[in-house]
């Protein structure tokens, strides 16, 4: 069968066959260890010792690329599954010795549940570790390792045989640059997974990140990228400098139990159960990594300021009073009435003296049941603005159907690049104040506007409007784009509180743009381009790549998409027809959200 001539393709299948064959090893669990001679399929053996390359697997970004196969080869695997099944395995002899363990080289596959030890030698997509056995070349993505570190791990689930999964069990050796991290719950909440680490290793590994995923996935020149000169592309990450209290927003989660951490027990110095500690009572913090029903209690968080701490710690103090009748969401009963606590903190624009929002999330309006906490965190001089949210929904959003403000007004202010902005409970708003005011400055010098008030600006995915406003006194006029309509409302604000004219904005979604986009405004001299974390839609990079402005800043907060569109600006789109037009001058890697495996760029393109 192997290799008869297909009258579809009318060449030997061999190459066909050995990439079918990787795909029937994963489908119908074949392992690399020896197996009994079958008349039906005598290439068994070797099956699994050709799956290290059945997808093209990049831990860098979590991308599997996975081959779709016909229903009528499906029917024939299952035919040799079915045959090979009912072949007798031939009877051990006594004098047959036992097989030999499997080797870990590099046709090593591990099994599920299987008990590892590993080591990390890098970060990768969403700041998991990047492990390998001793002497195994087969990656597995360990939530929670560091680079340097040794440690044992169970194998939670395969990826088609190209990459595992696997949740850290406990450590043998620390890693390189090791710090005590400062929370207590750093190992368990999983909003700060590198405390652990020290900053400069964390911002070296981000760095170590953006370039491969440049190298790899955009497929730009290493050396063009990191030369000595001082035109090399990719340049020095721009740490931040406060690296806890920095965050200007938190949501905090009521939970009807209590989950405090996990824990492993030992015996005979293995590893060898799991437990998750669940105890009675109502919780208020942060979800558990990978649970949407377990909430991980949290008395304070180094993250946000300190003010809002103080809320924090009001509200745990007092919220599970029972003569206070206040009850947790369930997330399976739909029962309860209290779902979530935002908080928020901003500057009084004269005073520059932080304001806090407290934000209550609940699932109906009774206003009376929240007196008593608005009463004691109404206390806290930086609170200015307490409101309630109502989500009537079964779902875990946070944002209300209805908005309702108990005490102060609906919103706090901030101050960015000279700019004052109303914030709303459920308005975007750069999460960290002082380093977005430090990646504005760098779009803005990357955008290079002239400032004698010549030139358009085109805003895509303008959210708020903040990074269009503050360009808009050295441009002719700013067109910014968003598909949230509550977004473009606060941008318009926005505009009208600055004294700010020449900007207009529309709501529309970048994703469905038809022949019709940008008849409604003149060609734009610079665009910039701010997409969420799945990046850019063909038909908008097909749009620029036609429009062809002079000037592209590419801001995102996902390198891995980041490298795909500027691959496809500047080296085209094959099978799409599309013919790259610009260049990369400059890629200037931010850490916005230190102990966190986040990273912004700021990206530089210029028409060839």
């Amino acid at each position: 069968v192997r290799t008869a001539n297909c009258h579809r393709c009318g060449g030997l299948l061999t190459e066909q066959w050995a990439r079918r064959d990787r795909v029937v090893t994963t489908i119908l669990g074949f392992s690399d260890a020896p197996s009994p001679p079958s008349a039906v399929n005598p290439h068994r053996a070797t099956a699994a010792a050709r799956m290290a390359a059945a997808g093209a697997f990049s831990p860098l970004s979590g991308t599997l690329l996975r081959r779709r196969i016909p229903l009528h080869h499906h029917r024939r695997f299952l035919s040799i599954a079915a045959a090979a099944s009912e072949a007798p395995a031939p009877a051990p002899t006594p004098s047959q010795p036992p097989p030999p363990p499997r080797p870990r080289g590099k046709g090593y596959f591990p099994k599920k549940n299987e008990i590892l030890e590993l080591t990390c030698e890098g970060l990768a997509f969403k700041g998991k570790g990047v492990c390998k056995v001793d002497g195994s070349s087969f990656v597995l993505l360990c939530d929670g390792a560091l680079p340097g570190e040794r440690l044992v791990a169970r194998v939670r689930r395969l990826r088609r045989g190209a990459f595992a999964e696997a949740a850290k069990l406990k450590t043998l050796s620390p890693h390189h640059d090791a710090v005590e991290a400062p929370c207590p719950l750093a190992a368990d909440c999983g909003g700060c997974k590198s405390q652990s680490l020290a900053y400069s290793a964390q911002i070296h590994h981000k760095y170590v990140q953006v370039r491969d995923l440049l190298v790899n996935f955009g497929k730009f020149d290493p050396r063009k990228l990191e030369s000595s000169d001082s035109d090399a592309v990719l340049k020095p990450i721009v740490p931040c400098d406060e690296i806890f209290r920095y965050r200007n927003k938190m949501e905090f989660s009521f939970g009807t139990k209590r989950w405090m951490k996990r824990e492993w027990k030992e015996e005979k110095e293995e590893v060898s159960k799991g437990e998750e500690l669940e105890t009675d009572g109502y919780s208020l913090g942060l979800h558990a990594p990978g649970f949407f029903d377990k909430v991980l209690h949290v008395e304070t968080c180094l993250l946000h300021s300190e003010p809002a701490d103080k809320v924090l710690a009001v509200v745990q103090g007092s919220w599970t009073d029972p003569a206070l009748g206040l009850t947790p969401y369930d997330v399976y009963k739909h029962t309860g009435f209290l779902k979530h606590l935002m908080i928020r903190t901003g500057r009084n624009v004269s005073t520059g003296a932080p304001e806090v929002m407290v934000n209550f999330v609940t699932s109906c309006y009774k206003p009376e049941l929240l007196v008593p906490l608005v009463d004691r965190i109404t206390k806290i001089s930086e609170v200015v603005s307490v409101v309630n949210n109502v989500n009537t929904s079964v779902g875990n959003t946070s944002v209300g159907e209805q908005e309702y403000t108990l005490y102060g007004k609906p919103t706090i202010t901030e101050m960015l690049r000279g700019l004052t902005f109303q914030i709303s409970a459920n308005s975007f708003f750069q999460t960290n104040t002082k380093q977005a005011d430090v990646l504005y400055k760098l779009i803005g010098d990357s955008a290079g506007l002239k400032g004698d008030g010549s030139e358009i600006v085109l805003d895509l995915f303008c959210g708020t409007g903040t990074i269009g406003l503050t360009l808009a006194r050295s441009a002719k006029h700013v067109y910014g784009y968003e598909v949230v309509p509550e977004a473009i409302a606060d941008a318009q604000k926005n505009a009208q509180l600055n004294g700010i004219s020449n900007a207009t904005f529309v709501q529309g979604d970048l994703n469905k743009i038809n022949e019709t986009f940008g008849k409604e405004f003149p060609k734009p001299d610079i665009i910039i381009s701010d997409p969420n974390r799945p990046g850019m839609h063909m038909k908008l990079i097909k749009w620029l790549l036609e429009v062809k402005a002079p000037r592209i800043v590419y801001v995102s907060c996902n390198p891995a998409t980041c490298a795909r569109d500027l691959d496809y600006l500047c080296h085209g789109v094959e099978e799409k027809g599309l013919r790259g037009c610009y260049e990369l001058k400059r890629v200037i890697p931010v850490d916005m959200f230190p102990h966190t495996p986040h990273i912004e760029c700021v990206c530089l393109l210029e028409l060839c």
